[in-house]
């Protein structure tokens, strides 16, 4: 594997982590502060990408020989951009919001090797059941979801007893979507070919 550049995960969340880990990708996690502000007017897959190129852009000066990956993922219904809740109140708004409806989740994913970006996005589209008031306080109440976009992580409580259905990639909804990644890193010369 020497001969092959070094990985950076630019992401604290456990999820990702733990997809690359199942993906046999050897990479370490190297964490920056970064404003995750975005200008008006984006369209929600434009908002994904744009935040991950501003996570990988505060690499830009540090790495030489490294791919640093970098993610980011937005949950969208009716227009409207969820983002992280700001407390559990909060967070019950947003899973309210989303019971009984159909949402877009969206993850822009950036690839920072040799001074070029490589930016791509995936969409999936999940459906939730009609969620009780008692089963949306207690799911917050137990796991604080409050790193999560859309206030839910698929693979806790809440999305598998309340997810009916999703059309797209499930790895793209836990926060990185794997087959893409994969293939872009194996483009890139980064991974074995095999």
């Amino acid at each position: 594997m020497s001969n092959f550049p070094q990985i950076i995960l630019a992401s604290k969340s456990p999820r990702r982590q733990e997809l690359l880990k199942l993906m046999d990708i050897d990479f370490r996690v190297v964490l920056k502060e970064v404003d995750e502000s975005y200008p008006d007017g984006l369209a929600p897959a434009e908002i994904a990408l744009y935040i991950a190129q501003k996570k990988a852009e505060a690499f830009d000066e540090d790495v030489t020989d490294e791919v640093v990956l970098t993610a980011d993922t937005i949950v969208c219904i009716d227009g409207e951009i969820l983002g992280k809740p700001n407390d559990a109140e909060h967070a019950i708004a947003m899973l309210h919001k989303l019971s009984g409806k159909l949402h877009q989740v969206y993850t822009g994913v950036c690839l920072l090797y040799k001074g070029r970006y490589n930016k791509f996005y995936d969409m999936s589209e999940v459906f939730f059941r009609k969620l009780s008031d008692e089963e949306i306080r207690s799911y917050v109440a137990e796991y604080q979801p409050f790193d999560k976009a859309g206030s839910y992580g698929i693979q806790q409580r809440i999305g598998l007893i309340g997810i009916e259905r999703i059309n797209g990639s499930y790895t793209n909804v836990v926060g990185l979507p794997t087959e893409k990644v994969y293939q872009q890193l194996k483009a890139i010369g980064c991974l074995n070919q095999n």
